[in-house]
């Protein structure tokens, strides 16, 4: 088992920045892959994922405004949020899940709770 806890998470301006960070316990093994989703009413999107190596994709709809990166040796992982919109508001979550197929569109083992972001006009 695998547990993901978000974090940083709050309300921004339109045009601020945000880092979300997620921290991950138990059969670290299982966290080969890792991603960001976004929940906005009853839609998810995969947003972002990343390899243990570092290999990231992104979602169009986030490309050139957010990265995602990973600290191994912390079991952590971080989405940084620039140039924020207010569309942008949702919940966020991280995943993880085994294996060598890493994209932010397949399906994924583990999931955090979530964190809500929050763009105002």
């Amino acid at each position: 088992q695998v547990q993901l806890v978000e974090s940083g998470g709050g309300s921004v301006q339109t045009g601020g920045s945000l880092r979300l960070s997620c921290a991950a316990s138990g059969n670290i093994d299982d966290t080969t892959c890792m991603a960001w989703f976004r929940r906005r009413g009853s839609e998810r999107e995969g947003i972002a994922s990343i390899t243990r190596n570092g290999l990231v994709t992104y979602a169009d709809s986030v490309k050139g405004r957010f990265t995602i990166s990973r600290d191994n040796a912390k079991n952590t992982m971080d989405l940084q949020l620039k140039s924020v919109e207010p569309e942008d508001t949702a919940t966020y979550s991280c995943a993880a899940t085994p294996g060598r197929y890493c994209e932010h569109t397949r399906s994924f083992r583990y999931w955090g709770r979530g964190t809500q972001v929050t763009v105002s006009s």
